[in-house]
C-alpha cells in the first residue's frame, strides 16, 4: 500500500475529523480549556469541547440548576434540579464522551480561583451573564498572558470576542462610561455587595446560545491549532436580520488591565495552611528580598471591620469586599449604617501577618505578589497544585 493512501479507521471515533488536512487530535487530547459559567453558553461550549475529545476541562460555576435552565442547557436533566450546575455538567460530559478529563469547580470566579489555574490552561472561554465578572477574567488572563473568548447572548442576539495578551486591546480597553456604572451598581454607598442587585436573568433562546458557543469553540479551535486569530476585535449577531458585523477594539494604553507578571517563583506552600509571614519570609529567602520591609500585595479588596462612625462600634468581618452583603454593613448598636475598613496589603510583623492566606482573601494555587523596599516579584502557591489541576486519571 502506498504510503500517502488514506486508511479511515471506523473504529477512532475521531477518523471524521482526522481527514481535516490541519487538525491535530493530540494536540487536542493534552489541551486544557477553562470554561468559565456552566448555564445556557456554557452547555454549548461545554459539549462542543467534549465532542472535539478536549483534554482536559475545567468548568467554573457556583449556581444550583433550576427548571428554567432546562429550556436551554442541553447537558441537564429534569432530574438535576437542585444540583450544582458543574457537577451536573461534569458527568454528562463524562457521558457524551469519555475520552476527555473533566475538572468541576463549584466556585465563585471572582473569589474562589487562583492566577495559577488561568496561567496553565491554553484557552479560557467566558460564559458569563455579567460584567464584573468579564472584567476579572479579563484582568486574570492578562497578568498570565492566556489568551481568553467572551460569549454572550440575549434574546436573538449575541457576541463573540477573542482576546490575545499582552498584544492588542483587552476587554477593558471598550468598556464604556455605562459599563462601569453598571459594575458599581452591584454595590451600596459603603462599597458593599447589593444582594438585591445581582446579575439579572438574561432572556435568551437556545438557538443563539447554539450558535455563540459554536463560534466560541471555533476560534478556540483556531488558538489551539495556532491558526490565526484577530485579538482585540468583537463578531456581532442580529438574529432577527440575521447579520454579521465585526467591530475593532482601540487598545487604550492607560487600561488598569494591562498588567503582566513575570515568571513566578514556585513556593511549596498552600493557602490553606500558610501565613502570610511564613510565605513573606519564604519569598524573601527565595529571592533575596529585604524581610523587614516585605509585604503581601492584594489582588482582592479585603473587608477587616465594618466601623460605625455615631456610635464607635468596629465589628471584625475579615473577608475579600465581593463577599461581604450589605445586611452587615448595619450596626449591631445603633443600626446605622456603618462603613468597611480596608486593607490592600499585609506587611511583615504586622497583626495580619499570623492569618493564614485563605483568610486574607488568597484562593488556592494562585499567584501573589511581595514587594520589599528595592524590588517586587510574584510567587506561584505551588503546594496547592495538585488539588487545582488533577493529573489526567483517564484509563
Amino acid at each position: 500500500m502506498p504510503d500517502d493512501t488514506l486508511v479511515i479507521d471506523d473504529d477512532d471515533r475521531y477518523s471524521r475529523l482526522r481527514l481535516i488536512a490541519w487538525w491535530d487530535q493530540e494536540r487536542l487530547a493534552h489541551a486544557r480549556v477553562l470554561v468559565v459559567g456552566a448555564g445556557a453558553l456554557g452547555n454549548e461550549v461545554l459539549k462542543n469541547l467534549a465532542l472535539l475529545g478536549l483534554g482536559q476541562l475545567h468548568l467554573i460555576d457556583y449556581d444550583r440548576i433550576e427548571l428554567s435552565n432546562l429550556t436551554r442547557s442541553v447537558l441537564f436533566r429534569q432530574r438535576d434540579c437542585g444540583r450544582p450546575k458543574v457537577e451536573a455538567a461534569a458527568d454528562a460530559l463524562r457521558d457524551l464522551n469519555p475520552d476527555i478529563q473533566v475538572v468541576p469547580h463549584c466556585a465563585n470566579i471572582l473569589t474562589d480561583i487562583g492566577l495559577g489555574l488561568f496561567r496553565e490552561v491554553d484557552v479560557v472561554i467566558s460564559c458569563l451573564d455579567n460584567r464584573e465578572a468579564r472584567w476579572w477574567v479579563n484582568r486574570c488572563c492578562w497578568k498570565v498572558s492566556t489568551p481568553w473568548i467572551d460569549g454572550g447572548i440575549q434574546e436573538l442576539n449575541g457576541v463573540v470576542k477573542v482576546f490575545v495578551p499582552p498584544d492588542g486591546a483587552c476587554y477593558e480597553c471598550a468598556m464604556t462610561e455605562n459599563d462601569y456604572r453598571l459594575i458599581n451598581l452591584r454595590y451600596s454607598c459603603p462599597l458593599l455587595r447589593q444582594e438585591d442587585l445581582q446579575a439579572g436573568k438574561v432572556p435568551t433562546t437556545p438557538t443563539i446560545a447554539s450558535m455563540i458557543g459554536g463560534l466560541q469553540t471555533q476560534e478556540t479551535l483556531k488558538l489551539l491549532h495556532g491558526l490565526p486569530v484577530t485579538g482585540g476585535q468583537a463578531l456581532v449577531y442580529n438574529g432577527i436580520g440575521n447579520q454579521f458585523y465585526r467591530t475593532q477594539f482601540q487598545r487604550r494604553d492607560d487600561c488598569m488591565s494591562h498588567e503582566t507578571y513575570s515568571t513566578p517563583l514556585a513556593l511549596p506552600l498552600q493557602s490553606a495552611t500558610a501565613t502570610a509571614a511564613e510565605l513573606l519570609q519564604a519569598a524573601c529567602q527565595a529571592a533575596d528580598l529585604a524581610p523587614a520591609s516585605s509585604r503581601l500585595m492584594l489582588d482582592r479588596d479585603l473587608v477587616l471591620s465594618i466601623d460605625c462612625l455615631p456610635c464607635g462600634t468596629r465589628s471584625p468581618i475579615m473577608k475579600v469586599l465581593s463577599r461581604v452583603g450589605q445586611h452587615e454593613t448595619v450596626c449591631p448598636q445603633c443600626h446605622q449604617i456603618a462603613r468597611p475598613r480596608l486593607t490592600h496589603s499585609v506587611e511583615a510583623g504586622s497583626e495580619l501577618a499570623d492569618a493564614r492566606l485563605c483568610d486574607l482573601g488568597v484562593p488556592p494555587y494562585d499567584i501573589v505578589r511581595v514587594a520589599s523596599a528595592t524590588a517586587e516579584r510574584t510567587f506561584l502557591l505551588a503546594g496547592d497544585r495538585a488539588a487545582v489541576i488533577p493529573d489526567d486519571t483517564r484509563q
